[in-house]
């Protein structure tokens, strides 16, 4: 048993750094026997941690649509791989006979390996084609979203999940910039788009970057998902843990932890009665976790996460 974590200690190195690794063990609250969810596999850091901390009766079961994130599998036969998005959760459980579980992990950032490999047109540093596909078998690539959507489309698009402070002007340079075939690499893209950037570059283009691989993974409406599942696939005293590293997806998941729905307006949280939703999770913590200066010094990718944690009541 002991083999599976060190193997996954050595592959976290070069594939992705776990976040917040101790603090997201401890909020779970692991029990030897207990059946656990790792929604996010990745390099298998969290999941190996886990691993450690069950004993032979324990269980984890791990989601990840990356099918990279197969090469890091530790043979143990506690561990059962779901190679599946995290929104198809309570279907996978039943699937192989779990109710529900005692505790829930969700690490919401892109991995390093993502970042790191030229050819998934993550990363601003590489020229590759425009992909940004975490699951390689769907249609969407950020390409296709540049050539397609609609100017209005992607202003609130960019607005949204980028926070990009002239969202409206991009998207207008980017319709007027279709049929020249720059909109297809991460470099042609970058060239046609260089007179309207405001700012830093790098940091301009990673906000845009980062609104692209949202919509293109669909990642709001993955994790909205997984939150209305979560109550029903915990069992009371569980818990979930997640890790944001976007305002939008933090603003949702507290807002459901709080109030057991991610609407913000009362109005649209009451129902026709008038009366207001209650959340089946009560928070542990009043204010997310972050990462220690020790983590930033080696990790600085880990700078904007946030961990929150509830308790199913």
């Amino acid at each position: 048993m002991n083999r599976s974590s060190n193997i996954a200690g050595q592959q976290q190195t070069a594939y992705h750094t776990p976040v917040m690794l101790k603090e997201s063990l401890q909020a779970l609250k692991i029990r030897p026997d207990g059946v656990y969810v790792d929604c996010t596999f990745g390099g298998g850091g969290h999941s190996g941690a886990i691993l450690q901390q069950l004993g032979p009766k324990g269980r984890l079961l791990a989601f990840d649509q990356d099918e990279d994130a197969v090469r890091n599998l530790p043979k143990d036969d506690r561990l059962i791989f779901v190679p599946q998005n995290f929104r198809h959760l309570q279907r996978f459980l039943k699937l192989h006979h779990f109710d529900q579980v005692d505790g829930i992990l969700a690490d919401l950032g892109v991995s390093s390996h993502q970042f790191d490999e030229p050819e998934r047109g993550f990363s601003i540093r590489f020229d590759a084609e425009l992909d940004m596909r975490m699951d390689k078998r769907k249609d969407l690539t950020a390409a296709r979203i540049l050539e397609t959507y609609d100017e209005k489309k992607l202003h609130k698009l960019f607005e949204r999940y980028g926070e990009v402070t002239n969202a409206k002007t991009l998207a207008r340079c980017i319709v007027e910039s279709r049929g020249s075939g720059r909109l297809r690499s991460v470099n042609g893209f970058k060239e046609a788009m260089s007179e309207v950037v405001k700012g830093n570059p790098n940091r301009y283009f990673a906000q845009v970057f980062q609104a692209l691989r949202m919509e293109v993974n669909d990642e709001m409406g993955a994790l909205k998902e997984l939150l209305q599942q979560i109550p029903a696939c915990l069992k009371t005293g569980g818990r979930v843990a997640i890790i944001t590293f976007h305002s939008l997806e933090d603003r949702t998941v507290k807002q459901f932890f709080k109030k057991g729905t991610w609407q913000e307006s009362e109005t649209e949280e009451q129902d026709i009665y008038g009366t207001k939703p209650v959340s089946p999770l009560r928070m542990v913590d009043k204010k997310p976790i972050t990462p220690g200066q020790d983590e930033l010094s080696v990790n600085p990718r880990s700078r904007s996460a946030k961990l929150r944690t509830a308790e199913k009541i």
